[in-house]
């Protein structure tokens, strides 16, 4: 009998076990869409575009991208695991660089952390990040003036980042803007003859075909820009693969069209087509940037 009661006991506590370890994780990370998350309405329209103004221009001036997370709470995880989970998701930081830094705030948890990525562990190791926390930070949070003491840790990380060598910050809209108005359209000039002709090129196959050279290209220009965050490069991409693409498939058009039995077009003709390309921003997105536990936390 008393075996059986051991064996049972044994059997709710794994079962128990099990439940809370899934409860553990029932805080979802929010999505990436900008420097500031605030999922508490603890900031004002003004207080967090402030300090999105801040985090935007240690970005461009450093390269280093930082983050803010207000949340109510963290649930059954500390917020170190949880921290680390928000890092791992939004993979703050220019990758390969690993610039990144991330404050998150659990506001009725009464818990804080500096999450720090490993190229930024030199210049914000986990006492001077706990320095920021108890004297920059908590002071006003225990007033609950939030605003101010995310202004004050931001502001003490910042001037730490502006005094580390880091890899010179790159331009998250290319470097055309560098180049001037005269470069630039001459850039863009000489690339849209490329794309041009490889998009006309196989009209003198068949109409449908023209519009292949420039959908492959505009992938290409997504995937160079994903990988690259130059616009530039992203535009070479889209050039040279549009004007690839237009030669084989002129080259190979009459068999491809010969095996859904479409007749080629020698004259070419009017295609009926037009091509309209157009790109948007989604907001702020991570660079890539590793996170290996650096940092510190606190409460208030």
């Amino acid at each position: 009998m008393f075996q059986h009661g051991l064996k049972l006991s044994i059997v709710l506590f794994s079962t128990l076990f099990a439940l809370t370890t899934l409860v553990a994780h029932d805080i979802e990370i929010p999505e990436l869409k900008r420097r500031v998350t605030d999922l508490t309405q603890t900031l004002s329209p003004e207080e967090l575009s402030a300090i999105e103004g801040k985090l935007a221009a240690l970005e461009k001036e450093k390269g280093s991208q930082a983050a803010v997370l207000i949340l109510p709470t963290t649930g059954q995880e500390t917020i170190e695991q949880y921290s680390i989970r928000v890092a791992e998701a939004w993979k703050i930081g220019r990758k390969g660089v690993d610039d990144g830094v991330i404050l998150i705030v659990a506001k009725d948890d009464r818990k804080l952390r500096i999450e720090v990525g490993y190229g930024l562990e030199g210049v914000l190791p986990d006492v001077i990040c706990k320095r920021i926390i108890d004297e920059q930070i908590v002071p006003h949070f225990k007033a609950n003036e939030f605003n101010l003491g995310i202004n004050a840790g931001i502001d003490a990380i910042i001037q730490l980042i502006n005094g580390e060598q880091l890899p010179a910050a790159v331009s998250s809209s290319g470097d055309l803007e560098s180049m001037g108005w005269p470069a630039t359209l001459g850039v863009v000039a000489f690339l849209s003859i490329f794309i041009i002709v490889g998009t006309l090129v196989p009209l003198t196959v068949h109409k449908y075909l023209a519009i292949l050279p420039p959908l492959v290209g505009a992938v290409a220009a997504v995937v160079s820009y994903q990988l690259t965050s130059v616009w530039i490069l992203a535009m070479f991409a889209m050039a040279w693969v549009t004007f690839f693409v237009g030669i084989v498939i002129t080259v190979l058009g009459t068999g491809i069209l010969s095996l859904f039995g479409i007749r080629s077009s020698s004259s070419g003709g009017s295609s009926g087509w037009s091509s309209s390309g157009s790109s948007s921003s989604s907001g702020f997105s991570g660079g890539g940037g590793s996170f290996g536990g650096g940092g510190s936390s606190g409460s208030w």
